[in-house]
């Protein structure tokens, strides 16, 4: 018995010549939230799409809610929600009637699926819109109203990819919100994101995918720490006592500071107490600063260090993953 909701073991799927996955493996505890991080083109759709039954893989296993992704997928469809990119509603249908007809699809039944259709409306703030048509809805209403279709039935599973696109920031942290209350209720999450300070909120752990391989893994926590501790960044009011500066905070750094123009940027041993101590020896040393700041590291800083670009920024051609075509 294990206590993971999701297993992925050896995950591999390729469009044509191109890898979108090459043995990717990761694993998310029951009643947590998994970050599956990675630029634009990462795999991580395709991840997704192969969790959630919607693609099959080339190779490897998957297993969700103990079932088999293969094997089992009519079983598991009934376990699991997914809210993807793009808001999936039925625009010529009102937003109750939106999520009537997910309670039907699975077969709640009329009184509960409209039972759980108000309870939701309700909680997405969409009461006062839940008769009109999705098409009136503005952007933010209709991703609200596309992640309350996927808790319509109550899966212990969830699958969020990129669920706070596009959405303005008090739409995204009341999407925030309703996740860790959802994670809060025993749910598991798997949570897509390019928005690196929602994982650093959210996720318990964090899985870092670029060009279809896992390259690293851990707490937000462990992540920072792998690539080192707090740094501070000094401005010197003249650029030329920028060596004189480096030799005077050399016994506060783990390795030699460094200076680009006027900023000496010097990475800490931990302790505390930095800044005054710095400016001590600063100006013992007869060093004029114009300003100093300590910058402790944020997934975008692991983020940069492990694939060498930010988040937002897309793989090079060729390597991308590719949605598969049109039936």
């Amino acid at each position: 018995m294990t206590d993971d909701a999701i297993v992925v073991e050896g995950l591999e799927k390729s469009y044509g010549s191109v890898r979108a996955l090459r043995g990717v493996d990761f694993a998310a505890r029951t009643g947590s939230v998994l970050g599956l991080l990675g630029p634009n083109g990462a795999g991580k759709t395709t991840a997704v799409r192969i969790l959630t039954t919607l693609l099959e893989a080339d190779a490897g296993t998957a297993r969700v809610a103990g079932l088999d992704v293969k094997r089992d997928a009519a079983a598991l469809r009934a376990r699991i929600g997914l809210a993807g990119q793009y808001a999936a509603v039925d625009e010529n249908l009102t937003g109750l009637e939106n999520l009537e007809m997910v309670g039907r699809l699975y077969h709640l039944g009329r009184d509960m699926s409209r039972g759980r259709a108000h309870e939701l409306l309700e909680s997405f703030d969409l009461t006062g819109a839940a008769r009109r048509p999705a098409k009136t809805y503005s952007g933010g209403m209709r991703r609200r109203l596309d992640l309350a279709a996927a808790l319509v039935a109550r899966p212990p599973v969830l699958f969020l990819d990129e669920p706070t696109t596009g959405l303005d920031p008090r739409s995204r942290l009341g999407m925030w919100e309703t996740i860790e209350d959802r994670v809060a209720g025993g749910a598991t999450v798997l949570l897509t994101t390019q928005y690196l300070d929602e994982a650093d909120r959210l996720a318990d752990r964090i899985v870092v995918v670029d060009h279809g391989r896992v390259i690293a893994e851990g707490t937000s926590d462990e992540l920072k720490a792998q690539i080192g501790g707090d740094r501070l960044d000094v401005k010197l009011v003249d650029a030329g006592d920028a060596e004189a500066a480096i030799s005077s905070l050399a016994e506060m750094c783990l390795d030699r500071a460094t200076a680009d123009g006027p900023i000496v940027h010097a990475p800490l041993r931990p302790r505390h107490g930095v800044i005054p101590e710095a400016v001590r020896k600063l100006d013992a040393a007869g060093i004029e600063i114009d300003d100093i700041s300590l910058h402790r590291p944020t997934l975008d800083d692991v983020f940069i260090a492990l694939t060498g670009h930010a988040a937002d920024e897309e793989v090079p051609e060729g390597e991308q993953e590719k949605e598969p075509a049109a039936a």
